[in-house]
């Protein structure tokens, strides 16, 4: 068996230290790059509304991941409530950007490590946290929770990549599987769309960060589940407001033509983009041909690792009730050879 990392971390005393290290960020939080410098250990809210305990909006054996993460019985999603981004086509907009609402789910640090062994119990293949980085130390508390408890189910950081470099050294060896997107390959677009600024130099050195730890190689297990790595997600926006060539040819060239690419068909407008006049660009599906450009590029710049969602009916796929067990990925390589 491949064994997680924070196994070996909770066995030397560190994952605590990790998990200690963390938190003091939370003093004058500076744990995404906004750096709002509330004390979020006293409950003080800040941009992303977040403060000293978790929100966990739903978990659950999730089937619309990639198909090395959900295997036969599901990725161990755990969905976290709020964001650091304000994306104006967020298709969970109603977790993420609702605090009167998610305010309701807050959670103990001991409850979200129940949460995970619970996963556990149920045969999930993982722990897959998504939109975690504003609630990065609590979920490193409720891993040494659970893993003193047994936890033994690798760890999927699945991030918008507007994340703090200090936080994910100090993740290094607590997650074994990075998942970032990388929403635009200009900063402009992020401000305009996502509400944030330097969106893209954030995200790449993040992500610059994640490789240092994982390098390109994909480690799987004898079933074809991932057990460590970096896949980065790449969604297609109408009018290539994404830059997926640019943010394709800052792959290849500042980390690896073989880091694994996740290229996701699944954009439909809703949120502000469905309504404001403002963001008229995002207000329709990608066309079949946007599509299949994209598509292309993978080919021409000779990335040829991970996933790419099929074109038709992608658009429900990430929800978080989303329990259809078949697929919406295939392989980029199955796809290259035709078959």
């Amino acid at each position: 068996m491949i064994r997680p990392s924070y196994l070996d971390l909770l066995e030397t005393g560190e994952l605590e230290e990790r998990v200690e290290a963390l938190e003091k960020l939370l003093e004058r939080c500076t744990v995404c790059p906004r750096d709002c410098l509330n004390d979020r250990l006293r409950d003080e809210r800040a941009a992303c509304h977040a403060g000293r305990l978790p929100i966990v909006s739903s978990y659950t054996p999730h089937f619309g991941e990639e198909p090395a993460l959900v295997g036969e019985r599901g990725a161990g999603n755990i969905f976290f409530g709020l964001c650091n981004l304000r994306c104006v086509y967020c298709q969970n907009y109603q977790i993420s950007q609702n605090y009167r609402e998610e305010k309701r789910n807050e959670v103990t640090h001991e409850r979200l490590a129940e949460i995970m062994l619970e996963l556990q119990e149920r045969g999930c293949h993982n722990i897959n946290f998504v939109s975690p980085t504003h609630f990065a130390p609590q979920m490193a508390r409720a891993i040494l929770i659970a893993a003193q408890k047994g936890l033994r189910l690798p760890i999927v950081y699945n991030t918008n990549a507007y994340d703090s470099v200090e936080v994910l050294r100090l993740l290094d060896r607590i997650v074994d599987i990075y998942l970032p997107d990388l929403k635009y390959a200009d900063s402009e677009a992020g401000y305009v769309y996502s509400k944030v600024r330097d969106y893209t130099e954030h995200a790449r050195r993040a992500i610059r960060e994640m490789y240092r730890q994982m390098g390109d190689e994909l480690i799987f297990d004898e079933n074809g589940l991932l057990k460590r790595g970096l896949v980065i997600r790449l969604l297609v926006l109408p009018n290539d407001l994404a830059g997926i060539r640019e943010s394709l040819e800052w792959i290849r060239d500042e980390l690896s033509p073989r880091v694994a690419i996740s290229l996701m068909a699944q954009y439909y407008p809703t949120n502000r983009a469905g309504t404001d006049r403002r963001y008229i660009l995002l207000s329709r599906r990608i066309t079949e041909a946007e599509w299949w450009r994209a598509v292309s590029l993978l080919g021409e710049l000779g990335l040829e690792e991970g996933w790419m969602q099929e074109y038709d009916g992608a658009a429900f796929y990430y929800r978080p009730d989303f329990t259809d067990r078949e697929t919406p990925f295939r392989d980029i390589r199955d796809f290259q050879k035709g078959s």
